[in-house]
């Protein structure tokens, strides 16, 4: 069991901290020893002090062919750790606009009444698959699951002088497979990753049941939701655990986390 060291990005609209990652632009040495390889997901918290850009994420074809081959594309989640009142994000197009008209509401610095906006809490979930228009708005601090990719194309930046990618972006965008936002609802899974929340209350013991132990992707996360205590593994031994804290299980690990009152959050790659 390792407790993984969050690697902390400073943006302009506020910050992102990796708290587990092997990819090339924000790699945790700890975390790459620990899996012996390059992990398939890319584990974030997001604060959101300003409005994100509206951006999209390739899928895997898109990846390889507008980036090279090798390159894989982005399919993600959102749970929504804390919300001030009324704050917001971009999930999707209004419609089914043309390529041609985003185009045209981009150029025209109008891309407002084409973005679903919608209002979230502390403790919502939003599943982003590949090609889906998103924002993350202000106000907004985010656990993001994805695909252990940093690929975005910014289609509007709000008027801030950044660099946007509006041909690749568009042929980026899907806007499909978008699911209705709603509180978490205990487990999700998809093609790429699958998440299970899971209460403490005394205790709540994790096995890592694979025993491909020469396999990156075997290793499973744990993600202290909320609450604070200690955990235990045989082989690594005792730690404390808070709030936002992740650990890593190795293949046919066990480890037992002990609190009065927390909840986790179960991640394993696919």
């Amino acid at each position: 069991m390792k407790k993984l060291s969050a690697i902390k990005m400073d943006k302009v609209w506020g910050y992102e901290l990796w708290i587990a990652s092997t990819h090339p632009n924000g790699p945790q040495k700890e975390f790459v020893d620990f899996c012996g390889g390059p992990y398939p997901l890319l584990v974030k918290v997001i604060q959101a002090d300003q409005s994100l850009s509206v951006q999209v994420h390739p899928d895997d074809e898109t990846a390889a062919l507008l980036e090279g081959p090798g390159n894989v594309g982005k399919t993600e989640c959102w749970y929504v750790l804390d919300a001030k009142p009324g704050a917001k994000l971009v999930y999707g197009l209004n419609g089914k606009p043309s390529c041609e008209s985003v185009a045209e509401a981009i150029e025209k610095n109008a891309l407002d009444p084409l973005l679903n906006q919608v209002e979230v809490h502390a403790g919502d979930f939003v599943f982003i698959p590949s090609g889906t228009v998103h924002a993350i708005g202000g106000g907004l601090r985010l656990m993001e699951v994805q695909q252990s990719c940093d690929i975005t194309y910014r289609l509007y930046d709000w008027g801030r002088p950044r660099e946007i990618h509006v041909q690749k972006g568009l042929a980026s965008v899907k806007n499909e497979g978008l699911a209705k936002i709603a509180r978490f609802p205990g487990r999700f899974e998809c093609q790429y990753f699958s998440l299970e929340e899971i209460a403490v209350a005394g205790e709540a013991r994790f096995k890592n049941e694979s025993q491909a132990d020469k396999n990156p992707a075997a290793v499973q996360l744990v993600y202290v939701l909320e609450g604070e205590g200690n955990v235990e593994s045989p082989a690594s031994g005792a730690d404390k655990f808070a709030a936002e804290d992740i650990f890593a299980l190795a293949p046919g690990e066990e480890a037992a986390f002990k609190s009065q009152k927390a909840r986790v959050l179960k991640i394993r790659a696919k």
